[in-house]
């Protein structure tokens, strides 16, 4: 270990952007073996590992990265899982930046730091391909049900813990596919869907029971859900789209990033879309305008370059350096020529019939708002027109209104919609319900997600061997 003082640091190659910028393939390679080793004995093994510290799940970083620096990767596998229940998505999708490595200490000290998502990424995939991950195998069965409402992160990983236990898990999603926004949010370029087929497969073959296109209230009521399962999780994600309200005239070529999103990746996945097949939904040949700077926006605008733009432009009301999303994301748009605007509001949406343009405004930061970040100011005299054929709004999703969605005006939600639980234990205002992931948080990280569902797991395994033990003792009286 503590190569890094010989060895620099190293990604894995990238595609180059004309190549990358034509196809909806992964952008980055593997590492090969001797790489992966050789990036990983770059740690410092340092005694208060950053790294780990601002990891949400905690991982054991050092310790999987020594492991596979003494090519001994499938302990470093077995080790990396036992935290984190994706950690081959984990690797491709978080923002490292900001996280791991944009905390590693050798990173501080001016040597680069190390790839950690990069490793991870090569731990796992690795693992898949030996055969080392394998089907969950209880050491015994509950008779207990637990019903699960959404397919996403949260809901996955806590399925997984829960199954570990024993427990009968039934996934309920209103989608045709597991994954949430894994499948239907994240583009192929970033996420390419096998890998998470591959790991909903692995729960399904494992034993736990997927109820697809199904609505909650439609297809059951929630009152026949808490009656059918010993305890409940909501994980439901936030789907409703934050607007910028100047679709006064509701124009139909102005979308939402979601629906653009996810029709993209559905005719990736060769379903038939008709918004997609006449245009409404592709950036083919248009010039087109992203509102919003966080990573939504930059696969939006990657996408749009994607599907044969004529010119995509992001537009973002403060600068670069207070950008909310990956920086790595914004280089890697840069790169495939985006046009950034910083400093830049749209004010109006203007067309006859169809939007054909933006009228927007030059902004300046101004003072500190109550987040710390200095507020944009428009400046005096500076609007202007921009031509579009496609204006994404990607500004952020809420909460949709759960209580009245299931009928359950006794679940309790807070000022901004979200579930209100008790921390102490996730659970919700109802007995037996509890709530994980973004549902709980607001719109946050994938890795917050697997954070909450493996939480929410451990306090429902709690709560049923309270219940049973309270239960026994009543019968034995």
């Amino acid at each position: 270990m503590l190569k890094f003082t010989s060895i620099d640091k190293e990604n894995p190659s990238k595609v180059d952007s004309n190549v990358r910028s034509k196809n909806f393939d992964e952008i980055y390679a593997n590492f090969a073996k001797q790489k992966a080793e050789e990036q990983a004995s770059r740690c410092s093994q340092c005694g208060v590992p950053f790294c780990q510290v601002h990891c949400p799940l905690h991982n054991n970083i050092p310790d999987w990265l020594k492991l596979t620096a003494e090519n001994r990767l499938e302990e470093a596998y077995q080790l990396s899982s036992s935290t984190n229940n994706m950690p081959e998505i984990c690797g491709r999708i978080c923002p490292q930046d900001r996280l791991c490595e944009g905390n590693c200490v050798i990173e501080q000290s001016g040597h680069g730091t190390v790839t950690i998502g990069s490793i991870e990424k090569y731990i796992t995939d690795t693992a898949w391909d030996k055969g080392w991950v394998k089907t969950i195998q209880p050491s015994a069965q509950r008779k207990e049900t637990i019903g699960i409402i959404g397919a996403g992160p949260a809901g996955l990983a806590a399925a997984e813990e829960l199954k570990k236990l024993g427990y009968q898990i039934t996934i309920y999603d209103r989608y045709d596919r597991a994954g949430g926004l894994l499948i239907y949010g994240i583009p192929n370029f970033k996420l390419e869907k096998e890998i998470v087929q591959r790991r909903t497969k692995l729960l399904e073959d494992s034993g736990i029971e997927f109820k697809l296109n199904f609505n909650v209230g439609k297809d059951k009521t929630f009152i026949e859900l808490r009656e059918e399962h010993h305890a409940i999780v909501i994980a439901t994600g936030v789907y409703k789209s934050r607007e910028i309200n100047l679709n006064e005239n509701n124009f139909s070529n102005v979308i939402s990033a979601l629906n653009y999103l996810t029709t993209s990746n559905k005719v990736g996945l060769k379903d038939k879309i008709e918004d997609f097949d006449n245009g409404l939904l592709n950036a083919n040949n248009k010039n087109v305008v992203v509102v919003g700077g966080g990573d939504t926006a930059m696969d939006c605008v990657r996408t749009a370059v994607r599907q044969g733009a004529k010119d995509v432009k992001c537009l973002y009301r403060r600068d670069k350096n207070n950008m909310p999303g990956s920086q790595r994301e914004v280089e890697n748009a840069i790169e495939e020529g985006i046009d950034f605007n910083w400093l830049t509001l749209p004010i109006k949406y203007q067309g006859n019939g169809k939007l054909d343009q933006v009228k927007i405004a030059k902004m300046e930061l101004g003072s500190p708002d109550e987040s710390g970040r200095r507020k944009p100011e428009i400046k005096k005299d500076s609007e202007e027109m921009l031509k579009a054929d496609l204006v994404i709004e990607a500004l952020g999703f809420e909460p949709e209104d759960l209580p009245t969605m299931f009928d359950e005006p006794h679940l309790k939600v807070t000022k901004w919609g979200t579930i209100k639980v008790d921390y102490k234990n996730l659970m919700t205002s109802l007995d037996g319900v509890f709530a994980a992931g973004d549902i709980v948080r607001g719109a946050s990280l994938v890795v917050w997600g697997i954070k909450d569902g493996r939480d929410v797991a451990n306090h429902i395994h709690n709560y049923l061997g309270k219940n049973i033990q309270e239960t026994d003792r009543v019968f034995n009286e």
